[in-house]
Parts: structure tokens; C-alpha cells; sequence
């Protein structure tokens, strides 16, 4: 387990939650050292909207230049079409649902927007 670690699950496609919540408070958590590390988990509908939205593609661009790590459920990925423009965004694919599972049974902290 790990303590000083964030896994934001994010699973809402709005944009202006991603800009003003999601990708903010990422960025913000390591800027302002709440957290050690952060990690975004893009799941469902989120994957289309950042396999599609260019104001999205920049700002997790900005975030991971800060630090920020993402990972996106491969098994969304491909049922949405958008596989090949997730992974060549830099961003890694997996199977979410195990790993998932281990960080709730493992009480880390988990933030789910």
C-alpha cells in the first residue's frame, strides 16, 4: 500500500470537469506537494473524450510534464474505438479491473470522479 499516493479514477467525460477538477487537482496535489505521486485512471467514456478533445490532449500533456502518471483500461479503449489514439498519446493501456480491485482492497486512496 501506499499512502502518499492518489489514484483519481476518472469515469466523467465533461470537459469542464476534466479542465476544472480532474486534471487540475492532479497538477495542484504534486505543485503543492499534498501528495507524492498521483495517478489518473482513464476509464470509459473518458477515453473517447481524451482521444478526441485537443484542449484535453494538451492539458494531460501539461500534467505529465508535471508529473502526473496515466493509464487508460485497454478493454474501453478498444470497445470505443480510440485504442491507437490512446497509446499514441503516450498514455498506457491496460486491464484495469484486477489492479482496480487491489487498490480498493488495499484501502489506498482513491479519489473517483
Amino acid at each position: 500500500m501506499n499512502s502518499e499516493r492518489l489514484n483519481i479514477l476518472w469515469t466523467n467525460a465533461d470537459e469542464t470537469t476534466a479542465e476544472l477538477m480532474v486534471l487540475m487537482y492532479a497538477v495542484n496535489s504534486l505543485k503543492w506537494e499534498l501528495w507524492k505521486d498521483v495517478r489518473v485512471i482513464i476509464w470509459g467514456a473518458t477515453a473517447k473524450l481524451v482521444a478526441e478533445n485537443s484542449n484535453i490532449q494538451r492539458l494531460i500533456a501539461e500534467a505529465a510534464a508535471a508529473g502526473v502518471e496515466f493509464s487508460a483500461c485497454l478493454s474501453c479503449a478498444e470497445k470505443l474505438g480510440v485504442k491507437d489514439k490512446i497509446s499514441a498519446l503516450g498514455i498506457e493501456l491496460m486491464l484495469w479491473g484486477r489492479p482496480l480491485t487491489e487498490i480498493i482492497k488495499d484501502d489506498e486512496k482513491l479519489l473517483t470522479i
